[in-house]
């Protein structure tokens, strides 16, 4: 328990000193390139289900799939990617019906 919550806490700081929001380039319905925010921070409410393995809510899901083009980023980037990679992150995108990003 005492690890949990450490690794939160940790997870919390690493978050809140990151650097600024950045952005993803996604392809609308009318082939116009938009650019969807990927900000971290809208994913807390996804914590538990990747600490724990427990079912995500339903706004981590929506989340998910807002920034669904911001996974790789997130992957490749060391502060995030711990939390990305494990067995819980590949159940919680299968949980929201995403599939795990090739990157």
């Amino acid at each position: 328990m005492k690890f949990t919550k450490l690794l939160f806490m940790a997870f919390v700081m690493i978050v809140m000193t990151s650097l600024a929001p950045t952005r993803a380039s996604v392809v609308g319905g009318w082939g116009i390139e938009e650019k969807a925010a990927c900000i971290v921070t809208d994913l807390m409410s996804c914590l538990p289900a990747i600490l724990k393995g427990s079912q995500p809510p339903a706004y981590c899901c929506e989340m998910l799939k807002e920034q669904q083009s911001c996974l790789c980023g997130y992957i490749k980037t060391p502060a995030f990617g711990h939390y990305v990679i494990p067995k819980n992150a590949h159940k919680l995108l299968a949980a929201c019906g995403i599939p795990y990003p090739k990157c």
